[in-house]
């Protein structure tokens, strides 16, 4: 992205033409947005940094002296927040914070941008490094892919091009230290299993260096399947990660009185444009009234339905029939039955949130009956599946069990999800059962997902909490594919019943149960959705994101 390029528009900009302002910031956006999210690793302060970047500088846009400059003037404007958020921080609020963060920018850059092989494992090791390492590499990153220069990089991080070439080389070192990690926790060795055996599954300092350690001493892990290509080879010329459909960028002055804001650089006729209605959409984004940005599409991957909504991000929430009105169209699908027969749009709720538990002689509601014509399994009557790439394909319109195993006794740590893809029709999440959930007591300090002798198996943030048995129903195809990467477990997959379902959310206590089940299906369009679902088939489904868009 060359500032020559901008010179007029960003000249035209600080003279105060709203069209101006609205290219400049839609088209810089996705810059800012890699450089943060990269460096804060998709946390849930992300869209506040970007928004308080892009915020001064459009507020300080009159000050730029030289347009050329601008590339160079905003990624520094773009570290200093990220260098202030981080200030503002204490260490155990930001580890607090990471915990619960929806999707880290490591999985969204291998999903939007499709990468593969070690590309894809570049990608994954980001989330090792320490955060003075993301925030170099967010930069260089960028640099190896052409959207900015040494000298840039440099004065972003406020060094000499010198200073930064040693701190380049040893974030180097520690990437790669950190793919070797991610190939090793891909593989099967066996002493490194009894290794993660207490790891809680999230990648630090203290467990990069054992791991390390342990890689340094094991044939098995030290020896690369295929040559390893540097990561500055594998990462020329690839894109910047769009912007999320949805993300919301505020320009509202935030809180300024209009003399301040005047103050501050912004001309009389900007200050009057944001106010104003949008009435131009460019580069994906739209300046909404109050000078709001929503990024309604990106130019390279449009979406497969109409949007006619859009929201500010929020954190994720238990799925209810009512949630399907304000679901994020970047995630979860929306709408009523009506409205998705006139768009096409996806249907229910994404299944996206930690549940509580039910009271254990609460008994679940009535279990919807729909119509069933049978379900035919290219895993025949019960498809096991226990290992990562095994997949069953499902045809028909009915039910179908899938029954979770996990194994912490074989290997703890984090869990990925399995992923359906590939639908064609409709896929509903119908019932939990089984007498219990995967994290129900079966003693002291010990569940199904583990115990301080196995170590415990960890979801990914945000995920619901299975239970033994869980109920789907399917009008359609869709192909069910197990992700195993980390902690252990097994799916049996087999067609059933709607009186199979019944029978197993009615059986309670007095049958030995821990609980009664639970139902989530409303009868309607507005039923809950599972997790990891996608009508597209990628080459790898772990690349399917958590609330994805069917």
């Amino acid at each position: 992205m060359e500032t020559q390029h901008w010179r007029s528009t960003i000249a035209a900009a600080q003279a105060g033409d709203r069209q101006a302002l609205d290219e400049l910031v839609a088209g810089w956006l996705p810059l800012v947005y890699n450089i943060v999210g990269r460096a804060l690793n998709g946390h849930a302060d992300v869209d506040d940094v970007v928004q308080e970047t892009m915020l001064r500088a459009v507020g300080n846009l009159g000050s730029l002296r030289d347009p050329d400059s601008f590339r160079s003037w905003l990624v520094a404007i773009a570290m200093r927040q990220i260098r202030d958020r981080a200030r503002r921080r204490t260490p155990a609020r930001l580890d607090e914070s990471a915990a619960h963060e929806a999707t880290d920018f490591a999985e969204l850059t291998v999903l939007r941008l499709r990468l593969e092989g070690q590309r894809r494992e570049v990608a994954e090791a980001v989330r090792w490094l320490d955060d003075e390492d993301r925030q170099l590499l967010s930069l260089w990153w960028l640099e190896v892919a052409g959207e900015l220069t040494r000298r840039e990089l440099a004065a972003a991080v406020g060094i000499s091009r010198q200073h930064a070439a040693v701190r380049v080389q040893r974030m180097k070192e520690r990437l790669e230290t950190s793919r070797g990690i991610v190939r090793a926790l891909d593989g099967a060795c066996p002493d490194l299993r009894e290794l993660t055996g207490r790891w809680n599954g999230r990648p630090d300092s203290v467990w990069r260096k054992r791991l390390a350690r342990h890689i340094r001493g094991c044939a098995y892990c030290g020896d690369a399947r295929e040559p390893v290509v540097p990561a500055e080879r594998l990462l020329v010329g690839i894109a910047l990660v769009p912007v999320p459909v949805g993300f919301t960028l505020s320009l509202a002055l935030g809180g300024k009185t209009a003399v301040a804001a005047t103050s501050v650089g912004w001309s009389a006729k900007v200050l009057s444009a944001l106010a104003k209605p949008a009435v131009a959409v460019t580069a994906g984004a739209t300046l909404v009234a109050g000078g709001a940005y929503v990024v309604t599409r990106t130019p390279d991957d449009p979406p497969p339905h109409a949007v006619t909504a859009t929201r500010t991000p929020s954190p994720p929430v238990a799925p209810t029939a009512s949630a399907s009105a304000t679901a994020s169209v970047a995630a979860s699908p929306s709408a009523s039955p009506s409205a998705t027969r006139a768009k096409a749009e996806p249907y229910g709720t994404v299944v996206d949130a930690v549940d509580r538990a039910p009271d254990p002689d609460a008994r679940p509601a009535a279990l919807p009956h729909r119509p069933a014509s049978g379900i035919t399994s290219t895993g025949g009557a019960k498809a096991v599946m226990n290992h990562r790439g095994d997949g069953v394909t499902l045809t028909g319109q009915g039910y179908v069990l899938v029954r979770w195993q996990i194994s912490p006794q074989y290997r703890s740590g984090a869990l990925v999800m399995p992923s359906w893809t590939g639908l064609e029709g409709r896929l509903f999440h119908v019932a939990s059962g089984g007498g219990r959930r995967m994290d129900d007591s079966t003693g002291d300090d010990t569940t199904g997902m583990g115990g301080p002798d196995t170590g415990y198996t960890v979801l990914p943030a945000g995920t619901q909490q299975m239970w033994q048995n869980e109920y789907f129903y399917l009008d359609g195809t869709v192909t069910l594919t197990v992700n195993e990467r980390g902690a252990d477990y097994g799916l049996a997959v087999s067609p059933s019943s709607w009186d199979a379902a019944d029978k197993d959310v009615e059986t309670g206590p007095a049958q030995g149960a821990i609980r009664y089940g639970l139902v989530r299906d409303t009868g309607k369009d507005t039923a809950p959705v599972p997790q990891y679902a996608t009508r597209t088939t990628p080459t790898d489904p772990a690349t399917v994101p958590q609330r994805s868009r069917l």
